[in-house]
C-alpha cells in the first residue's frame, strides 16, 4: 500500500562565499551511529572464490578455538537406512521435568509444586515419569517417599529415579523407592574423554569398572526386594562425545549383567548431553548402537537430547528414525543451559503428521499455565504450538489466506456431512487446528499496522456480524491503517468496531447534511417518491426506487450522489433483526462508501447514502486535495472518523 507522507520543512544553513556545490556532486555519506559500539563489524577480506552476490567478510570471532565434531569423536559409519524411514507411531515419552528440569531451576520445586507437576503429567497420559534424584537433596528424597506413601502413583505408571555410580548414593536411592510397586532405577556416569580426564580422573577401563560395580550392586539390592518390580536404566553421560566402541562395550556388558529380556527389558539411554554437531551426526550414532546392541529385543533404546545448538527437536526426530524407541525431555524444553528437548513440540509434530501422540494436549493453555506456575519460567509467546501468538496472524496476506481457508474448511465439512472438528484440516498458515489444542479462533487474526483488508473483514464479520462488501474492504482497511500507523498499537476487535461506527455509521445520522423527517411512497407502480427535510428545508424527489428518489431529493438540495454499489444483510435471523446497508456513491468525481444500520432495511439504506454524502461534504470543506483513499479511485481527501466525533472506546489511539 502506498502512502503519501508530508515533508518536514527546515531552514538550510547559509553558505558563505561564491562557491556552491555542483548539483551532480555526490553527497558524502553520514556516519551511522552503531546501536552496539562494542561490536566489531567484520572487515576482513572477502574469501577467495566467494560468489559475487555474497560480500560477507571475515570476522574477528575466535572460531579457531573450536574443533568440529569429527575431530572430537569418531563418527561411526554404518549403512544409512534412517533417512528413508518414517515415524509412524509415538515413542515412549518420558518427562524429566521433576529431575533434570528441576535441577536447572533457580528455585527448585518444593513438594507441593512437584506434586502438581506430577499430577499434570499423569493426567496428560505419561506412563513413565522420572521424578527425582533422591540422593541429591532431602527435598527430592522426601518427594519420592510422598509418592510411595500417599498412593499417588496410578497402577499403570512407572516411576523413574536417578542415581550416580556410587554405592552409598545407590543405597539412598533404593531407600527412597521402598514400597513403590514399579520403578526404574536410572544409573549414570560420564564416559566422554574430557569428562573422564577433567572430572573423574579415570581411564577408560576404570570408568567401565566403576559402572560394572555400581550395576552389580543395584542388581543385588533389587534381588533383595522380590515384591517390587524394579528395572534398570543406564546413561553413558555425554554419549555423543564418547568413543563408540567404549559405549557399546559398557552397554552390552550391562545387558548381560542385568539379564535383559523382552519381558524384563533394560533401558540404554544415550544422551546428547551437550549438542556438538548437526542432527544427522547424532542419528548416525544412534543407528550404530541400534545395529550393534546385544539382545536387541530385550533393550529399549532411549535418547535424551539437549538443545545447545537449537536442534534438540531435530536430533530427537532423526534419532527416532534411526531406531530410538523412548525419548526423555521436558514440557516446553525446560532444562540446563538451553534446555532439554521439548516434548510438547515433538508430540504435536506427530499429531500434525496424522500420528497419535498418545498424550493429551487438548487444553494447551492449562498445560502451559501449570508448567509456568511450577517452574516459574514463562513460555515464550512464539513457542511452537503453545505460545500466546503462534496461532495469530497480523500480516494482511496471511490473514486473507487464513480467512479464506477457514471458510473453505467449514464449507467442505458441511458438504461432506462431517463435524467441523473432525473434517480433514488444510488451512493456510495454520499447521494445526487451534481447536484441537483447546484454543478459540478469536486470536487467530489480530489487527495492527501490518494487517490487510482480508483480516480486518474477517474480524468484522466474526466479532460484529458485519459482512463488508469486497469492494468496500480496501476503503476501511486504509482507515484502520492510518490509525495503527499513528498509534503503533494493535487494534482490538472492540476498537475496530468503534472505528467502523465512527467512520461509516455516524456520518449517516450526524454530519454536515442533516436529515429530518422523511417518508417514502409509491403513488403508482414503479414510481417512488421521497419527501424529506434536509438541513430543515423540505425537498422532494422521485425515482424507480426509494433510494433513487432519495438521491433525487439530495440533488435538489445541492448534494448530487449516484449509487454505484449496494449491499445489505441482516445481523441475525428473525423479523426483528437489525439490518446493515452499504452503498458506494459517485460524488463530485470521486467514490465514497457509506453504511447505515436500523431494524428497517430502507432506513438503513437511506442512512448509508447520507453517510457517503456527508463523508464527501467533509472532504470538500477540508479543502485538502490529493489522491483519495475512497475505493482507490480519483477524488479528494477521505473523511476521517475524527471528523464525526471521538471514539470513546479507543482512548489509547490518540486523536481517534
Amino acid at each position: 500500500m502506498s502512502r503519501t507522507s508530508s515533508t518536514n520543512s527546515r531552514t538550510e544553513p547559509a553558505i558563505s562565499g561564491s562557491a556552491t556545490p555542483s548539483p551532480a556532486a555526490p553527497l558524502a555519506a553520514s556516519p551511522v551511529a552503531s546501536p552496539a559500539p562494542s561490536l566489531r563489524t567484520p572487515d576482513g577480506p572477502v574469501p577467495s572464490g566467494a560468489p559475487a552476490w555474497n560480500r560477507q567478510r571475515g570476522s574477528a570471532m575466535p572460531f579457531h578455538r573450536y574443533r568440529p565434531a569429527h575431530e572430537r569423536v569418531e563418527i561411526p559409519r554404518t549403512e544409512r537406512h534412517w533417512p528413508d524411514a518414517r515415524i509412524e507411531r509415538a515413542p515412549l515419552w518420558v518427562p524429566v521435568d521433576l529431575r533434570d528440569g528441576n535441577q536447572a531451576l533457580a528455585e527448585p520445586m518444593d513438594t507441593p509444586r512437584k506434586r502438581r507437576m506430577f499430577d499434570l503429567l499423569v493426567t496428560m497420559g505419561f506412563k513413565e515419569i522420572e521424578v527425582a534424584y533422591p540422593s541429591a537433596s532431602r527435598t527430592d528424597f522426601d518427594f519420592v517417599r510422598h509418592l510411595a506413601e500417599g498412593g499417588a502413583v496410578p497402577e499403570d505408571v512407572t516411576v523413574v529415579v536417578f542415581t550416580p555410580a556410587r554405592r552409598d548414593l545407590i543405597e539412598r536411592t533404593f531407600a527412597a523407592i521402598e514400597g513403590l510397586p514399579r520403578t526404574v532405577v536410572h544409573l549414570y556416569t560420564a564416559t566422554a574423554p574430557t569428562w573422564r580426564e577433567v572430572v573423574l580422573g579415570r581411564s577408560r577401563d576404570e570408568v567401565h569398572a566403576l559402572v560394572r560395580d555400581a550395576a552389580t550392586y543395584m542388581a543385588q539390592l533389587a534381588a533383595a526386594r522380590p515384591q517390587s518390580d524394579i528395572r534398570f536404566q543406564f546413561s553413558p553421560e555425554v554419549f555423543n562425545l564418547t568413543e563408540p566402541d567404549l559405549v557399546l562395550e559398557i552397554c552390552n556388558g550391562l545387558t548381560r549383567l542385568w539379564d535383559a529380556s523382552p519381558d524384563r527389558p533394560v533401558i540404554h539411554n544415550l544422551p546428547a548431553t551437550v549438542e556438538i554437531a548437526t542432527p544427522n551426526v547424532y542419528a548416525d550414532q544412534i543407528a550404530y548402537m541400534h545395529r550393534h546392541l546385544e539382545r536387541r529385543d530385550g533393550v529399549i533404546l532411549s535418547v535424551h537430547p539437549h538443545n545447545d545448538r537449537g536442534t534438540g527437536v531435530a536430533c530427537a526426530e532423526l534419532a527416532m528414525l534411526a531406531g530410538a524407541q523412548r525419548v526423555e525431555g521436558c514440557l516446553f524444553g525446560n532444562g540446563e543451559r538451553t534446555g532439554n528437548v521439548d516434548l510438547v513440540t515433538l508430540a504435536l509434530n506427530l499429531h500434525t503428521q496424522g500420528v497419535d501422540p498418545m498424550i493429551d494436549f487438548s487444553d494447551i493453555d492449562a498445560v502451559r499455565r501449570t508448567v509456568e506456575d511450577c517452574i516459574r519460567i514463562p513460555v515464550h509467546a512464539r513457542h511452537p504450538y503453545a505460545g500466546e501468538l503462534v496461532h495469530t496472524a497480523f500480516s494482511g496476506t496471511h490473514q486473507d489466506a487464513i480467512s479464506k481457508g477457514l471458510a473453505h474448511h467449514a464449507a467442505r465439512a458441511a458438504e461432506s456431512g462431517v463435524p467441523h472438528a473432525q473434517a480433514p484440516w488444510s488451512v493456510p498458515y495454520l499447521p494445526v487446528d487451534p481447536a484441537d489444542l483447546g484454543c478459540s479462533y478469536e486470536a487467530v487474526i489480530r489487527v495492527n499496522s501490518q494487517s490487510g483488508k482480508g483480516g480486518i473483514a474477517h474480524l468484522m464479520q466474526r466479532e460484529h456480524g458485519l459482512d463488508l462488501p469486497r469492494a468496500m474492504r480496501p476503503d476501511f482497511s486504509r482507515t484502520v491503517q492510518r490509525a495503527t500507523d499513528d498509534s503503533g498499537q494493535e487494534v482490538t476487535a472492540k476498537e475496530l468496531g468503534e472505528l467502523f461506527r465512527s467512520a461509516y455509521l455516524v456520518p449517516g445520522t450526524d454530519g454536515p447534511v442533516r436529515l429530518g423527517s422523511w417518508s417514502a411512497t409509491e403513488p403508482v407502480p414503479g414510481e417512488h417518491r421521497v419527501r424529506c427535510e434536509l438541513d430543515g428545508v423540505p425537498y422532494e424527489g422521485t425515482g424507480n426506487g426509494p433510494l433513487a428518489a432519495f438521491c433525487a431529493a439530495l440533488a435538489a438540495a445541492g448534494h448530487p450522489a449516484d449509487i454505484v454499489d449496494y449491499a445489505e444483510h441482516a445481523l441475525a435471523a428473525g423479523p426483528h433483526s437489525e439490518a446493515v446497508a452499504y452503498v458506494r456513491c459517485r460524488i463530485g468525481g470521486a467514490m465514497y462508501w457509506g453504511a447505515g444500520r436500523d431494524t428497517s432495511v430502507l432506513t438503513a439504506s437511506v442512512r448509508a447514502v447520507l453517510s457517503a454524502v456527508n463523508r464527501a461534504a467533509v472532504n470538500r470543506s477540508a479543502g485538502e486535495r490529493g489522491a483519495v483513499a475512497g475505493g482507490g479511485e480519483r477524488g479528494e481527501r477521505q473523511a476521517q472518523p475524527s471528523d464525526f466525533g471521538h471514539c470513546s472506546a479507543w482512548p489509547s489511539m490518540g486523536r481517534w
